[in-house]
Order: C-alpha cells, then sequence, then structure tokens
C-alpha cells in the first residue's frame, strides 16, 4: 500500500470538491479562486494575521487551490503584508496550488481619499525589482501567474512582454497576465511572449469586457474575474443605510452602495433573488454560476473574510445564461476602479 502525505489527502479532496479550470496554455487552477486582498487591504481594517493564515488554509482544504495576491496589497505600515501572509499560508502545501501576484502600481498617498490613486510603473528594472521581492515574501523560488497590475502607458507592452519571456526562461515566472488590458495591449504583448490570462472587473453589473471575449477565445487567453460580485453588491445583503469605515474600506466611495443606487437596483436584486430561490441557492452563487456558465475559461476570484462564505462561494450553483433578462433591468453605475495618475 502506498504511503499517503497530508498533502497527498488534501490533493484528493481538492479533486473531489473543485472543479479544474484551464486558463491559456495548460495552467490549471480551481473553477473558483480566493481573492486575497480583502484580508489586508480595501475592505476594512486588516484581519489579524494568524487569522488570515487560518482562512487560506480552509480555503485550500475546502478546494480552492488558485489564490490571487500582489505586491501592493498592504496596509501603510506594512504595505506588502498580504503577499507574506499567503506565503505563509500556502507553504506547508506549496506545490499543490497556484499563486498569482502582480507587480507594476504603486499609490498616490498623497490624496485623502480611501482609494489612493494608482501610479503605473513597468520600467524593466522595476519589474525585476518586483518580482524578486515577491518570491523572497511568497518564500516560493517561482510564481505560477504574474500579472502586470496597470497598464503603464510609458512603457510599450512588446518591452514588458519581454521582460516576462526573460523571467519565464529564468524559472522565476510559469506563466504571465495583464490586468484591466485593452485588446490592442493584449495583442502586441501577447506577439512577444504568449499571455495566460487577463485580470479584469466582471460582473453581473460590470460587462464592458464582455467585448474582449472574441480576442480572448482567438488567442486562448483564459479570463480571471475580479470583483465577480461588484465589490459584494450581488450578495443581497446591503441596504439602505449601510455604511462602511471610511479610512480603511473602498466601499465607503462606490456608487453602487448609495441609498439611490441600491432602490435603482432593486430589480437585479429580485432577479438574483428568485433564480437563488429557484435553485436552492444564493445570490452569491447565482451571480457566480452566471459568469461560470458563460466561457469554460473564466476563474472568478471572489474574497471573503468569512467560512460560511468559503464554501458558499466554492459551491456555486449551475444556471442558464441570464444576459436577456440582465439587459432589461435598469441598476446603477458600479465602481469601475481607481483613478490612474501620472507619477
Amino acid at each position: 500500500m502506498a504511503v499517503r502525505t497530508p498533502g497527498t489527502r488534501r490533493k484528493e479532496r481538492v479533486k473531489e470538491n473543485m472543479e479544474t479550470r484551464i486558463l491559456g496554455r495548460g495552467l490549471a487552477v480551481s473553477a473558483v479562486g480566493l481573492g486575497c486582498m480583502g484580508f489586508s487591504h480595501a475592505y476594512g481594517a486588516p484581519t489579524e494575521e494568524r487569522d488570515t493564515i487560518r482562512m487560506i488554509r480552509n480555503a485550500y482544504d475546502i478546494g480552492y487551490t488558485f489564490f490571487d495576491t500582489a505586491e501592493v496589497y498592504g496596509t501603510e505600515n506594512d504595505p506588502h503584508i498580504n503577499e507574506q501572509l499567503v506565503g505563509e499560508a500556502l507553504k506547508p502545501f506549496r506545490n499543490h496550488v497556484q499563486i498569482a501576484t502582480k507587480f507594476g502600481i504603486h499609490f498616490d498617498m498623497t490624496g485623502s481619499q480611501v482609494n489612493y490613486p494608482l501610479i503605473p510603473d513597468s520600467r524593466p528594472e522595476v519589474i525585476r525589482a518586483s518580482a524578486e521581492g515577491s518570491l523572497k515574501r511568497l518564500q516560493t523560488d517561482y510564481i505560477d501567474l504574474y500579472f502586470q497590475h496597470r497598464i503603464d502607458p510609458a512603457v510599450e507592452p512588446e518591452t514588458v512582454a519581454e521582460v516576462m519571456a526573460e523571467l519565464i526562461k529564468e524559472g522565476k515566472i510559469l506563466h504571465w497576465g495583464i490586468s484591466e488590458t485593452s485588446e490592442e495591449y493584449l495583442r502586441r504583448a501577447h506577439a512577444v511572449c504568449p499571455v495566460t490570462a487577463v485580470e479584469n472587473r466582471y460582473s453581473m453589473m460590470a460587462r464592458q469586457y464582455e467585448a474582449l471575449f472574441p480576442a480572448l477565445e482567438e488567442l486562448g487567453v483564459g479570463l480571471v474575474a475580479f470583483s465577480p460580485m461588484a465589490n459584494g453588491f450581488l450578495t443581497g445583503k446591503y441596504g439602505k443605510g449601510v455604511q462602511f469605515d471610511p479610512k480603511y474600506d473602498y466601499r465607503s466611495n462606490m456608487p453602487q452602495f448609495t441609498d439611490e443606487a441600491i432602490e435603482q437596483n432593486q430589480g437585479l436584486l429580485a432577479l438574483l433573488g428568485h433564480i437563488a430561490e429557484d435553485k436552492e441557492a444564493t445570490p452569491a452563487q447565482i451571480s457566480m454560476a452566471w459568469m461560470l456558465c458563460k466561457k469554460p475559461w473564466i476563474v472568478p476570484i471572489p474574497g471573503t473574510r468569512r467560512l460560511e462564505r468559503l464554501k458558499e462561494n466554492a459551491g456555486a450553483a449551475e444556471v442558464q445564461a441570464l444576459d436577456d433578462a440582465l439587459s432589461r433591468i435598469d441598476m446603477s453605475e458600479v465602481f469601475g476602479g481607481s483613478k490612474i495618475v501620472k507619477g
């Protein structure tokens, strides 16, 4: 009889509990990933470090194998803490998981708003320094998927792709991708070094990037969907009068959480609630099942700090396309991302 290590047993549970999807040319990941940003950044005061590590390990036990972080997901006191916690949490089963992290931005801290504007910087020397820093913080010798966090208008996509090709050749990254990309930028970069995935905002309330789908299909590029529940709005758990910490929580400035928007979005929430009841699921599960049914190469990465939400998100129920109904429903604007400014 073969001896089974704890890591082997956990890997078998992953196969039983979570479908696998393929991004690009052969990066196999769990069908739903875990966005780790909220443990340290943008969604209220940071979670205690030991609680963050425990939650990430709980996610692995549930069946998640794909974990998304970035070098800038942190606090003023420790701007890289998210990568450190992800690395520590996943160290015991590093070879059974896929880690995505990002390079290419820093925050403009001169303003007073909670969602600081972003300053892009993808100069080759900056990319290389970022990669070395991320490898050290993640306690690994390779990054599964390395994203350019935002396009830098001062650096040509071919230049960025050349650096990615070098890092792949050196074994420091296995795949690369681009976040919030345009089709032109994607095509130019992909021609130099094949892109595995784009990571773009995508949800029932933010469908503008569906225009990119034909190019993704043609090029064989996957979509990692961040904010798949419109920053939590599509869970249906927020009503009029909701308030968020103006110091730590980006949602305090997001348009979908105003009283006017909540009223405007009642049709959408009612549709979600009706289908969820019919399918014996939750609105959150329906909102993600919708995108999972759209294309086999879409992988949502919802974030949460609660174990019950981890389980709920992992169990997104199957549901047929809702496009026709969505196109007829009035809904508010949804947060479209932090402002990009020049350094």
